[in-house]
C-alpha cells in the first residue's frame, strides 16, 4: 500500500508542476532528498581533489598502507610487522578508526593493537610517476605519529616526518601477456 501511495504522490506532484502550480504545491516531490539525510551531510564536506584510492609503502620495506575512498567516506587500514617483544616479525593489520580526505588533506587514526596505535596529518600530491602502474603517482606527506601504552597504562609517543608513495598498480587496459594470436591445443 506504501508504494501504491508513493506513486500516486509523485504523480499528482508531477502534474501539478506541470500544470504550473504554485512552488508550496510542488515542494512535495522533495521530500525524497530530506530522506536521505547522510548523503546531505556527505556533500556538506569538501570532497576529495582525486581518487587516491591505493597501496602506499610505509615504514619499513614489506609494510604497507592501504587507503579506499567511496560515496561512504574513507577507510582503510596499515600493514605492519610487530615491533614488541610479543609481536616481533608478526604482521599486524591496525584498521583505521577514523579518516577523511578533504581537498589534498589526508588524516587517520589507527585503531589500537598490542598498545600501539597510528596518527597521520598531512597532504597528498601527485608524484613523479607518469602513471598509476609505476611506484609514486601519487605521494602522501605529512606527520605520523607513533602511540604506545605500557603495562602501566603510560603512553607515550614520536613524532617523524614521513613520506609515503602510492605502489604500482596492474594497467587494466594492458593485453594479457602471452601470445593471443596462437590457437589453443
Amino acid at each position: 500500500m506504501g508504494t501504491l501511495r508513493t506513486i500516486l504522490v509523485f504523480s499528482l506532484a508531477a502534474a501539478l508542476a506541470g500544470a504550473g502550480q504554485t512552488s508550496q504545491s510542488s515542494a512535495r516531490p522533495q521530500a525524497r532528498p530530506q530522506a536521505q539525510p547522510k548523503a546531505a551531510q556527505r556533500d556538506s564536506a569538501p570532497a576529495p581533489a582525486e581518487d587516491i584510492s591505493g597501496m602506499y609503502s610505509f615504514l619499513k620495506e614489506g609494510e604497507f598502507l592501504q587507503i579506499n575512498l567511496d560515496q561512504e567516506g574513507v577507510s582503510g587500514y596499515v600493514s605492519r610487522f610487530g615491533d614488541l617483544e610479543s609481536d616481533r616479525g608478526t604482521v599486524l593489520d591496525q584498521f583505521f578508526s577514523k579518516a577523511s580526505v578533504q581537498g589534498h588533506a589526508v588524516t587517520f587514526t589507527t585503531k589500537m593493537i598490542h598498545g600501539v596505535w597510528f596518527e597521520f596529518k598531512g597532504r597528498f600530491e601527485r608524484g613523479p610517476a607518469k602513471s598509476k602502474v609505476k611506484d609514486g603517482y601519487y605521494v602522501l606527506r605529512g606527520t605520523l605519529t607513533e602511540f604506545i601504552t605500557d603495562a602501566d597504562k603510560k603512553t607515550t609517543s614520536r613524532s617523524q616526518e614521513a613520506e609515503f608513495k602510492l605502489l604500482g598498480q596492474p594497467d587494466d587496459d594492458a593485453e594479457p601477456k602471452g601470445n593471443a594470436d596462437q590457437p589453443r591445443k
